[in-house]
């Protein structure tokens, strides 16, 4: 579509249509889709000067997943993948959001827009304001921004007040000031977006074996003999992981595939920079699939224990020198009940022992997993479960071998590196209070459900978000915008308009700041970033653009704007002097971080440098105990009342978290909309629908007796467990109740919610917010999302 008409128009859900779904990823057409939006949204000049230093040494890290790039010496030209193409065409767009923009769109017009449409409006130009009472956003000048926050911050009767969330966009340097600026202000309420993604793995593998990190490097996963990829889809969400399986199938590896969906990219893949890619089948990738029922995982991994205890398929001398608890394990494991492991998993005995066997016959595995794994109640049992097969076969601290958790934002990690921890071990604090000479607040403080909690109770009065889309991330959508909407100030910090702009608080303010392909200049010159990416590896990027407006800011220079305001000189801390030279910012880092010694020279080095890792390095493990720990989780059958499903939500290949790029989601034959429900055949007949019916999709919490309901999705039938359904977010983030959490690490659980349907009773607003449905004087003997026994 055209520039006027992509500005005006928003899609229409009628539009739908449904295909086959594809049996293979990437290959030419994903060359074809990455080249058409980087055209449309950047024109040719644009779209070459950036794809070609994207990832590349000398260039700007992808602001999409945290891939690992290769060393710089292996890298190719394209060294991007298609969703990659998009992330950068969405930020390089020339198209702009002017404060003519903001004065003919009110925010309740705003509101009633698509999150597709939103955010095709192009590049925030000017700080925007909203003050109480106002119906449209109007431009503020930087210095009143910054003195609004700084009155409303010292107003507040104490710290905890206030909540400062942060998403994985945000580079090192800025994570650092940010987190500095919060302990110095008073506060630990640092939230952030691996609170829902990867928190039950954090969680599991710093009580496992002492750092919740991947214990790999690139060349593990190219060198192993076998490879499990479970709850995990990387052809949509980590695409270039695919290179990588490719290089480890040539060398002869095994790929064992653990999801209830069979996804493209867990099937073949064409390489389309290989010959056979382009014009021959491409690569087979999974030799073994096993379609496991939804939260089906924790019995399966335990059950795959119990048959390499039987088989006596385990590293003794490992487990002697490294490892406790493991006679608990084994005695654990050995009593497993097989009736309940096949009610969990939905899979045949015959089907476990055949994983298991590729297990036993490894002499190197490495396990990967992302948020299928890490979203469920059972989340950190299930990865400590993984723990303990790669500790059993002595599978840590081995070439070609450990636990790789695959991070879903770009810099993700190297912000939890930096800091940004509601729960930040004593240990930094001190370094900071060395470093800074101020004792930080030591009580921990506020993830992000309980941010959420604390706005709906009037507990936290300003939230300020560096990135991100707070209000469409989050679960329980009509709970966390009326959180928002309860607090007395907002502050999004953003390249770009999104739902958290227009679910605001009384007073609202939008920063525009420079993205990563934009070219930072600050008082000492031209300044560079730092990020750290799924295998601890820490490098630097800087863009090549001109900012998209001479009224941008970076990031660093909008938080130490906003610190000068707020705390002043309190403390000593030169706030301009890190604003004007980043590198001040890397030597506090070299001095406060572990392993970040020597940062400005290490982080510059064309590749960067590779944290330390004590289990991967030296198998040494800094657990409470010394040594690794491997751990005895009760397996939960996970029952569903008849005439229910258990939802799973997940991604369109045509979307980055809340960011939806467009309404293409070809490998699974989706087409043109977004609302959509995929459900077994056998299910849409049991519950009598036909295939294409438009359904409401409900569910209870006992909890708060509130019925959450999205409405109007289209069901479409698909090869999927029977009892399991799987649907877009963020549309169905109204589902999940903000209760409805992980054991141990407090992370929304929205990959299994017990949900119901009923013919649709109309079209959705569109918006993905407004649709639960209060009813407190409804039936009382309702299903509770989880259920276990």
């Amino acid at each position: 579509m055209d520039h006027a008409e992509r500005r005006t128009t928003d899609y229409d859900e009628s539009d739908l249509r449904v295909g086959e779904p594809e049996d293979w990823a990437a290959g030419a057409t994903g060359v074809a889709v990455s080249m058409k939006r980087s055209l449309e949204r950047m024109g040719p000049s644009r779209t070459a000067r950036t794809l070609l230093k994207l990832n590349q040494a000398e260039g700007f890290d992808c602001m999409s997943c945290a891939w690992p790039d290769p060393d710089p010496g292996h890298r190719s030209v394209a060294e991007f993948c298609e969703n990659g193409a998009k992330a950068v065409a969405e930020e390089a767009t020339t198209d702009r959001a002017t404060p003519d923009f903001f004065a003919r769109h009110s925010i309740a017009e705003l509101d009633a827009r698509s999150e597709y449409w939103l955010g095709q409006q192009g590049r925030i130009t000017h700080p925007m304001v909203k003050r109480p009472g106002d119906t449209h956003y109007r431009a503020i000048d930087w210095s009143d921004a910054f003195a609004l926050i700084g009155d409303e911050l010292r107003a507040l009767d104490s710290p905890d007040e206030a909540t400062f969330y942060t998403s994985g966009r945000a580079s090192n340097e800025v994570a650092f000031a940010y987190q500095l600026f919060a302990r110095a202000f008073g506060t630990n309420n640092l939230p952030d977006c691996s609170n829902m993604c990867h928190e039950s793995t954090s969680i599991a593998l710093q009580e496992s074996i002492g750092i919740g990190k991947a214990s790999v490097v690139m060349s593990d996963l190219e060198t192993a003999d076998l490879i499990v990829i479970a709850g995990q889809n990387p052809g949509t969400n980590h695409p270039r992981m695919l290179t990588h399986l490719e290089m480890a199938k040539d060398r002869g590896a095994k790929i064992l595939t653990i999801n209830p969906l069979r996804e493209a990219g867990l099937t073949r893949f064409k390489n389309p920079q290989r010959p056979k890619g382009v014009v021959g089948p491409g690569t087979v990738l999974s030799d073994l699939h096993l379609p496991i029922r939804v939260n089906g995982d924790l019995a399966l991994f335990q059950a795959m224990g119990a048959l390499l205890v039987e088989w006596d398929a385990l590293d003794h001398d490992f487990i002697d020198r490294h490892t406790t608890g493991f006679d608990a394990w084994k005695a654990h494991v050995a009593d497993l009940d097989w009736a309940d492991v096949v009610a969990s998993t939905g899979l045949t005995r015959e089907q476990i022992t055949e994983a298991a066997q590729m297990l036993r016959d490894s002499g190197s595995t490495v396990f990967c997993w992302a948020m299928g794994i890490t979203q469920h109640r059972n989340g950190v049992a299930t990865i400590k479960e993984i723990t303990n097969l790669a500790l059993a076969q002595g599978g840590i601290g081995r070439p070609g071998a450990g636990l790789f958790p695959v991070r879903g934002h770009s810099n993700v990690q190297g912000d939890r590196t930096m800091g940004i921890w509601e729960r930040v071990p004593d240990s930094f604090l001190d370094s900071v209070q060395e470093e800074f000479g101020f004792d930080p607040p030591r009580e921990h403080g506020l993830d992000t459900v309980d941010s959420v909690r604390a706005m709906r109770d009037g507990k936290v009065r300003v939230f300020v978000g560096l990135g991100g889309n707070f209000a469409q991330a989050t679960p329980d959508t009509d709970v966390t915008a009326a959180a928002l909407r309860s607090t007395r100030l907002t502050v999004q910090i953003s390249t770009k308009i999104n739902r958290s702009h227009l679910v605001c608080g009384e007073t609202a303010l939008i920063l525009p700041t420079l993205g990563r392909t934009e070219k930072d200049v600050q008082a000492t010159g031209p300044q560079w970033i730092s990020v750290e990416d799924s295998t601890c590896s820490v490098h630097s990027s800087r863009g090549p653009l001109p900012p998209a407006s001479p009224h941008l800011r970076s990031e660093v220079a909008i938080i130490t704007g906003i610190a000068e305001a707020t705390i002043g000189d309190r403390h000593g801390i030169d706030w301009a002097a890190m604003r004007q030279d980043y590198r001040r910012i890397r030597e506090h880092i070299a001095r406060v971080v572990p392993g970040c010694e020597s940062y400005e020279v290490n982080a510059r080095r064309p590749g960067g440098f590779v944290l330390p890792h004590p289990p991967r390095d030296t198998r040494t493990f800094p657990t409470e105990s010394g040594s690794a720990e491997f751990a005895v989780s009760p397996v939960e059958v996970l029952h569903v009342p008849d005439g229910h499903l258990l939802l799973q939500t997940l991604r369109s290949h045509d979307q980055f978290n809340t960011t939806i790029y467009g309404l293409s989601d070809r490998y699974r034959g989706i087409e043109g909309g977004r609302r959509v429900v995929f459900l077994h055949r056998e299910d849409i007949a049991a519950l009598g629908f036909d295939d294409g019916d438009h359904v409401d999709l409900t569910t209870r919490w006992d909890d708060d007796d509130v019925e959450r309901c999205a409405r109007d999705f289209r069901i479409v039938a698909y090869d999927t467990p029977r009892g399991t359904a799987a649907a877009y977010y963020p549309e169905t983030n109204p589902l999940v109740p903000l209760d409805h959490t992980a054991e141990g690490s407090h992370q929304p659980a929205s990959k299994s919610v017990i949900i119901s349907l009923t013919r649709s009773a109309g079209p959705a607003d569109g918006t993905g917010s407004q649709e639960g449905v209060s009813d407190d004087a409804g039936e009382k003997d309702h299903p509770q999302p989880m259920h276990l026994s």
